[in-house]
């Protein structure tokens, strides 16, 4: 069982971005444009997108990454089943660290999933 909590990952995160967004504002805004044009339904919807973004946040073993992207998908109405597929191919192209940092995003997810209101959950089939 993991002891880090995600949620005071992200929010220590975006708190440390602060001086960054601060000293080079034009530079964090783009990213931070760059991101919802890259999530923003298209071809794949915003869930598929982030799904593909946490399994690459565990192949690049980020925490900070899982834990944006966990939060988004528990927002976003994802299942347990949805993630821990994902998870899956991530193992399977990134072998045991990717196994270990798939374990964090369970945690992570789960760690997010409690604050979902339970009335918008999805049906898992």
């Amino acid at each position: 069982m993991t002891t880090t909590s995600y949620k005071n990952v992200t929010k220590q995160i975006t708190s440390n971005l602060a001086p960054l967004r601060a000293s080079v504002p034009q530079v964090m805004k783009s990213f931070t444009e760059m991101g919802k044009a890259a999530i923003a339904d298209g071809a794949l919807d915003a869930k598929t997108k982030e799904l593909i973004a946490l399994a690459i946040g565990v192949a690049t073993r980020c925490d900070g990454c899982i834990g944006f992207h966990a939060k988004a998908l528990a927002r976003l109405g994802a299942t347990k089943a949805e993630v821990h597929e994902t998870l899956g191919v991530a193992v399977y192209m990134g072998g045991g660290p990717s196994a270990m940092y798939a374990a964090n995003a369970v945690a992570a997810f789960d760690e997010f999933m409690a604050e979902t209101p339970s009335n918008s959950l999805p049906v898992e089939r």
